[in-house]
């Protein structure tokens, strides 16, 4: 065994130690990433939680102003019978109220 022998074992990296550094910091890195990736998803439930609220009170309002706008042109249109035909006419209830709804269904 002559010196360049040795310098060249001494240069060759060795295989074991990557091995043992893995078996070390995995559990490691697990403690560490855990809680990241659980707090993010904690964090992306809440914002979905909260855009679906938003979104159903966003419909509900859609939904009131769609009753609001159905009641005005009704009413526009009352006036304009009346005052076509001259004399008061019956207004219309709403659809879906009074004791009619619901039957013959």
């Amino acid at each position: 065994m002559n010196h360049d022998d040795t310098r060249e074992r001494a240069i060759m990296p060795p295989v074991l130690p990557p091995f043992l550094l893995g078996l070390v910091f995995a559990p490691l890195a697990k403690r560490l990433v855990k809680p990241l990736v659980r707090g993010t998803v904690k964090t992306s439930m809440s914002l979905v939680m909260e855009l679906k609220k938003a979104a159903h009170e966003a419909g509900e309002e859609l939904h009131d102003m769609t009753a609001e706008v159905a009641a005005e042109l009704i009413g526009t249109e009352l006036r304009e019978e009346e005052t076509v035909v001259g004399k008061p006419v019956k207004p219309r209830s709403p659809a879906g109220s009074g004791a009619a709804a619901g039957k013959g269904r």
